[in-house]
């Protein structure tokens, strides 16, 4: 009898597993561009890719490139967007695994992105300011050392996420249970507090559509396998960022939200001193300073480069 009872609890719990899986799944709807300009796509590898595009076309092309976590996209970029299209040729990308871009069920991995964001500047654009946040970061670093790329702004870089368990991106890769778990760590309070605990400094500047995009980017089909790379610690470089950094003969700045807990300040000070880097920071800002103050982020960005223009024509 007992033995009964715990079959038919588990498989209840099974079922009900399914059912909550399929209910949001069902509710995320289809994912619109957020951006203002024209969306287009690059086919990479048989995985087709989607940034959007804005600015003149004869001004400096300028990339972004979103952070790495659940539910990631360009939208990260939306509020400098425009400001910075202003000035520059402006592309903002989703990186594949994420948002708009496909999704397959890949073991991602650190190369994998550094070859992506090598190639699509080679392909797409001639000589990028390159701007990545968080993990990207040392992604673009990597694709630097055989990429032509004018200028790198990496906020808040990091080569180490958490310790390497690539148990966990085998149980969150599962049908059922890894559905159900990622499905947990992707609901809309998780990213809440992702967001007030990391990325912003003032938790009222968080809007609720920033959630809700997030949230919806998250439960797109296919959605949690690259995410499940980044949770288990196997999207971490096994370089030393500092020494990437170091050795690199393009002008990099980094660019840091002077309350940042998850990657803090000091760790960028590091950074700077070890590569002989510039180092802005920006106040009253943690993770996400281009999101939280973007008029400040865009004038610092601006005059770094600017600056940067006149010691080269020197």
């Amino acid at each position: 009898m007992r033995a009964r009872s715990v079959l038919g609890a588990t498989l209840g719990a099974v079922g009900a597993a399914v059912v909550g899986n399929r209910f949001l799944k069902a509710r995320a709807g289809d994912l619109e561009n957020p951006l203002p300009g024209v969306e287009r796509s690059y086919r990479w590898r048989g995985i087709e890719t989607t940034y959007t595009v804005a600015g003149d076309p004869n001004d400096p092309d300028l990339l972004l490139y979103h952070g790495i976590y659940a539910g990631a996209s360009g939208y990260e970029f939306e509020p400098v967007f425009e400001r910075l299209a202003e000035e520059y040729h402006v592309y903002a990308i989703d990186l594949p695994g994420f948002a708009r871009s496909e999704r397959p069920p890949l073991l991602y991995s650190p190369s994998l992105y550094a070859e992506f964001v090598r190639d699509f500047a080679d392909d797409v654009t001639d000589d990028p300011i390159v701007v990545a946040s968080s993990l990207t970061g040392a992604f673009v670093a990597d694709a630097a050392g055989e990429a032509d790329f004018e200028h790198l702004v990496l906020i808040c870089p990091t080569d180490e996420t958490a310790p390497e368990r690539p148990w966990l991106r085998t149980l969150l890769r599962t049908p059922i249970l890894g559905t159900t778990v990622y499905n947990l760590l992707a609901s809309k309070p998780s990213i809440r507090r992702y967001y007030v605990r990391d990325g912003y400094y003032d938790a009222d500047a968080l809007e609720p559509e920033d959630v809700a995009y997030t949230w919806n980017s998250a439960h797109q089909p296919g959605a949690r396998y690259a995410p499940a790379s980044f949770a288990a610690g196997t999207l971490d470089p096994e370089f030393d960022l500092a020494t990437e950094l170091a050795a690199l003969e393009m002008p990099t700045t980094l660019v840091w939200g002077r309350d940042a807990e998850l990657v803090p300040l000091r760790d960028g000070r590091d950074l700077a001193d070890a590569a002989d880097l510039e180092l802005v920071v920006i106040d009253y800002a943690t993770q996400l300073p281009h999101a939280e103050h973007p008029a400040e982020f865009v004038e610092y960005l601006t005059a770094e480069l600017a600056h940067t223009d006149v010691e080269l024509d020197e």
